[in-house]
């Protein structure tokens, strides 16, 4: 009750999800909606659906907010989406389709980001089309693997990103390609034995975005989250208020819907035994 309270709170008059800074944003209503429906929770969709209209096909929306709204609209019932202009808004996607086959935040990019990939894949899949060239975006994702056995955001890095590996792993599985060995593992190695992971080895807090995500990550590799459950459950219970809200890590003072997300996935996944 606590946190579908607050996430009610983060609603504002217009229909839209606030940001930080109170304004209403097409990010974090993905991630108030999101949560709403992962409590099973009334959804506010009128007030949702008259936010979302007024934004068209996404004309002046950068990459990652067209993903978002593509993500908004297939979080409302369907009786809401008549009209949902997927043509226009996927076209904005595909313009940032990468030479490399994957996708970048900017059209006319040479190589693909694991986070544009994953972006691009969703929109597609929220609005019911198929992804162009799968075999393309896969071989964009294999190129970002970076030296240490994890992924990175863009090519050629020496040093994977927690949240970046969940992301390639989760492509990877959603496209039906293998996923190399001993990818568990490393994402594993990089959760602290008191709880929490951390996003790359030097990092100097756990956080929620990166232990979120790689629970997830985890959960898809069928991996046993036996002997991290505890210790991230601990985790959690440190970012925790009691207003309903997560904090994204110990230095982090706010809450927002998108922190909030992540620990009802990273509770959603502990719960599993």
């Amino acid at each position: 009750d606590l946190v579908r309270g607050f996430l009610l709170s983060q609603l504002n008059p217009d229909g839209g999800f606030r940001d930080r800074a109170g304004k209403s944003d097409l990010y974090y209503t993905v991630f108030g909606l999101e949560g709403l429906l992962a409590l099973r929770a009334d959804v506010p969709a009128a007030a949702v659906a008259d936010y979302l209209r007024p934004f068209g096909d996404g004309a002046g929306l950068d990459f990652v907010h067209l993903g978002c709204l593509a993500r908004c609209w297939a979080g409302l019932p369907p009786e809401y989406r008549n009209g949902v202009p997927a043509d226009g808004l996927l076209a904005r996607i595909e313009a940032c389709r990468s030479g490399d086959g994957g996708y970048a935040a900017e059209p006319g990019q040479a190589d693909g980001t694991a986070y544009g990939c994953f972006v691009a894949l969703g929109a597609y899949q929220d609005l019911g089309r198929p992804v162009p060239d799968p075999a393309g975006l896969a071989r964009c994702v294999t190129r970002l693997r970076a030296d240490d056995g994890g992924y990175a955001n863009q090519r050629d890095v020496p040093l994977g990103l927690t949240p970046s590996t969940a992301a390639a792993v989760t492509l990877l599985r959603q496209l039906g390609e293998p996923t190399p060995a001993g990818l568990a593992d490393w994402l594993l190695a990089r959760c602290r034995p008191e709880g929490g992971f951390f996003a790359t080895p030097v990092a100097p807090l756990p956080d929620l975005l990166s232990t979120a995500t790689a629970l997830h990550a985890l959960a898809g590799l069928h991996a046993d989250l036996g002997r991290v459950r505890d210790p991230c459950l601990d985790f959690l219970d440190t970012l925790w208020t009691n207003r309903g809200g997560f904090h994204g890590n110990w230095a982090d003072d706010d809450l927002d819907c998108e922190y909030t997300y992540y620990g009802l996935l990273a509770l959603g996944h502990l719960s599993v035994l």
